[in-house]
């Protein structure tokens, strides 16, 4: 209150008692106009727009898991894709290891035939220069 005013306790009573129905009637009005019919409209359209946005928000997490199931997919078809090619690798070398060992054995065999037929040779030769010097 004014300071300067010289007031007294009946009227600050008064002013009080003015300043509560004021905030009533403030209070009235405000209800009243929650309780129209513009209100309402407006309260519905903001409810529409909140369903509007969660409808949004779901299609977009929708989009979001679909997208993750298509690059799961993709990254699962490429996985395998290598395994197969991994897997064929592994057999065409295990084939060509297994022809180069089937190649060298073959060779390791001609030329153990080919060191015994020369020591039969030389065997054979060396009878020969005994039984000649008889």
């Amino acid at each position: 209150m004014n300071t300067l005013k010289n007031t007294g306790f009946a009227d600050r009573l008064s002013a009080a008692a003015e300043a509560r129905k004021a905030q009533l009637e403030r209070a009235a009005r405000a209800k009243a106009a929650a309780e129209t019919p513009e209100a309402a409209e407006r309260r519905a359209a903001r409810q529409a727009i909140v369903a509007a946005r969660a409808a949004r928000e779901a299609e977009r997490k929708a989009a979001k898991l679909a997208e993750r199931a298509r690059q799961a997919a993709v990254l699962a078809a490429a996985q395998a894709a290598e395994a197969a090619a991994l897997a064929a690798k592994l057999q065409a070398d295990k084939e060509a290891a297994d022809a180069e060992f089937a190649e060298r054995t073959a060779r390791e065999a001609a030329e153990e035939a080919e060191k015994q037929a020369a020591r039969d040779a030389r065997y054979a030769a060396r009878k020969a220069r005994k039984r000649k010097g008889r």
